[in-house]
Parts: C-alpha cells; sequence; structure tokens
C-alpha cells in the first residue's frame, strides 16, 4: 500500500507541497519517528474517536496519548475509541494505524493540538506503515484550518 488515494487528493486539491519519506515497516508512531529519524514532537498522529453517532478525529504529536478524560469533559458526554473495524470501514484506503491527520479529507470534524503549529516541518502517516509525509508548518497549518484548536493531548 503506499499514499492513500483520498489523502493524494486532498493534498493536490489544496496544492500543498510534501514529501514521501520511505521508512521500515512499523507498528507504533514511536517507532516510526525513531526508524524514520524524525523528532517525535513533529510526527503527527490521528486518534479516531466516537462521539454518539459520530466520528472525530483528534490530531496530536506521536510523544502525547489523547486525554479522553478531559475529551469527556470538555464535550460534556462520553467519547470513546474508535475500535478497528469501525477504523477499516472510515478509512478503507489506510492501513490500520496508520490514518493520516488529515480529518477534513475525509469530512470528519478534527481537533488539532496547537503544539504542532509551532514546529517548522511536521510529518505524518501516509496510510500505510512504510511511507512518511513531510510537509512545512504553514502548510500543515493550512491543511487544519477547520480544525478546531485546543490541547488534546499529555505527554508519554
Amino acid at each position: 500500500m503506499a499514499i492513500s488515494v483520498t489523502l493524494e487528493a486532498f493534498l493536490n486539491q489544496h496544492d500543498v507541497q510534501y514529501a514521501l519519506i520511505p521508512h521500515t515497516h512499523t507498528s507504533s508512531s514511536m517507532e516510526t519517528a525513531e526508524q524514520a529519524h524524525v523528532p517525535g514532537a513533529r510526527l503527527a498522529k490521528a486518534v479516531i474517536l466516537k462521539e454518539e453517532d459520530r466520528y472525530l478525529m483528534v490530531v496530536v504529536p506521536s510523544v502525547e496519548h489523547v486525554d479522553l478524560a478531559a475529551l469527556r469533559e470538555q464535550f460534556g458526554h462520553g467519547v470513546d475509541l474508535a475500535t478497528e473495524d469501525e477504523l477499516v470501514q472510515l478509512f478503507p484506503d489506510c492501513a490500520p494505524g496508520a490514518i493520516p491527520p488529515a480529518g477534513a479529507a475525509w469530512s470528519m470534524d478534527t481537533y488539532l493540538d496547537e503544539c504542532l503549529l509551532d514546529e517548522p516541518e511536521v510529518f505524518f502517516e501516509a496510510g500505510d506503515h512504510e511511507e512518511l509525509i513531510r510537509v512545512d508548518g504553514g502548510q500543515f497549518e493550512q491543511l487544519q484550518k477547520d480544525a478546531r484548536r485546543g490541547h488534546y493531548g499529555h505527554t508519554l
């Protein structure tokens, strides 16, 4: 599997200049950062949550966990992690665990941890476990223009 077809169309539609960075197959975002020689704070990861009858994406650096308790408090009701079966249905052109942090490409509400906007360049999964996308910080911010911004993670 290569770059997600949905992601590639989204990047092209928004005229984003990006580079594909190959790396050995990995199974976690921290392992990906290590294998690709990328600072964990610059590797954005997507976490998909189910909120009642809809899904949403939370984007945090790979060195952080999504703070579910804080999100539940913020929303005033329950949110839970989407199941692997749900992820396969929502992102059919992505490998499980390699979902790109571009919720808008899948018409999904996105919550972006603002600390990623301080980075000069951002890396993220291309939709498989063997390639990363690299974009400059300004282009990443443009891709996240509709995302709600805040602090949604806590350090591992």
